[in-house]
C-alpha cells in the first residue's frame, strides 16, 4: 500500500490536513513556552506528525503508570473534545465509499487523541 498511501497523503494534505497539523504544531509550541507544559507539547507534536500524513503510519500503544495518569489528565483537558470531533468527522467521511479510507484515519487519530502518552507513531 506504499504508492496508494502517498496518493492518499497528498489528497489529505491538500484538503486541509496541513491546517490541522499546523494547529497542533502551534499548540505544541505554546505548551513549550512553560516548563510545565512541555509534556503536553510533546503530545501535540505527536498529533501534528500523525495529522499531517496519517496514511501508512501505525501507532503502538504502551507505557506504564505515569502514562496512565498523564493520559487521564490529557483526556480531561484536551483529548475528549478532540476525539469526539475526530469521531464525528470520521463517521461523516464513512458515509461515502470514497471517504471510508479517510474516515478510518480519523478514527485512528481519535484513539491517539484519547491516549497519546505512551504511544509511538511509526
Amino acid at each position: 500500500m506504499g504508492c496508494l498511501s502517498v496518493v492518499f497523503n497528498i489528497i489529505w494534505i491538500l484538503t486541509g490536513g496541513w491546517m490541522t497539523a499546523l494547529a497542533f504544531l502551534l499548540a505544541g509550541v505554546l505548551c513549550y513556552i512553560t516548563i510545565i507544559g512541555i509534556p503536553l507539547g510533546r503530545q501535540a507534536f505527536k498529533m501534528a506528525s500523525l495529522t499531517l500524513a496519517p496514511f501508512g503510519k501505525t501507532i503502538t500503544y504502551g507505557g506504564v503508570a505515569p502514562s496512565l495518569i498523564a493520559n487521564v489528565i490529557w483526556v480531561v483537558f484536551v483529548g475528549l473534545w478532540t476525539a469526539i470531533g475526530y469521531v464525528i468527522e470520521g463517521a461523516l467521511f464513512c458515509c461515502t465509499i470514497v471517504g471510508i479510507p479517510f474516515g478510518l484515519q480519523l478514527f485512528k487519530m481519535a484513539k491517539l487523541a484519547l491516549c497519546p502518552f505512551g504511544a509511538t507513531v511509526n
